[in-house]
């Protein structure tokens, strides 16, 4: 050990100071620098892992929102459809009935113009039948030249009759 001191001309005590000195400084770093500086790292990559996952976990939910997305539009505009074609079959439907409904109006307004027709047309011929009858009473009584009262008539009855 000897040789080495004189060779690399080292003193022992000197040595051996530098190491304890040398091991304080280690211990002081390591406990008031390393430490603290070595759990900070770990807090920050433990933050940083985190919000590596919650980006992950974001974008998943995000196509997850996307794709849900898509499916409800697509659901909106089936839903839109039908309810086009529901609204389209029930004006249809709607215009049949108001159709049909004016027919049958029409109908009962002609059925009942035809019955005044004939109510008229009845009236008409009655009246036309009174005035045809008066006017040939006046004319047989102008032939006649004598007015023909109830006992004539029955006796004309009878004449034309036989």
């Amino acid at each position: 050990m000897e040789s080495l001191v004189s060779v690399f001309h080292l003193d022992l005590k000197l040595f051996i100071a530098q190491i304890i000195n040398f091991s304080i400084v280690l211990a002081v770093l390591y406990y008031f620098a390393f430490k603290p500086i070595s759990k900070v790292m770990e807090e920050r990559s433990q933050k940083i892992e985190k919000s590596l996952n919650d980006a992950q976990e974001i974008a998943s939910k995000l196509s997850e929102a996307e794709i849900e997305k898509k499916n409800i539009i697509a659901e909106a505009k089936k839903a839109a459809t039908e309810i086009l074609e529901n609204a389209n079959f029930q004006g249809e439907e709607k215009q049949k009935e108001m159709i049909n409904k004016a027919k049958e109006d029409i109908g009962q307004i002609i059925n009942a113009e035809k019955a005044k027709i004939q109510i008229e047309k009845a009236e008409t011929l009655k009246a036309l039948k009174a005035e045809t009858a008066e006017l040939v009473v006046l004319t047989v009584e102008k032939i006649l030249k004598e007015k023909i009262n109830g006992e004539k008539d029955q006796e004309l009855i009878k004449n034309l009759v036989k």
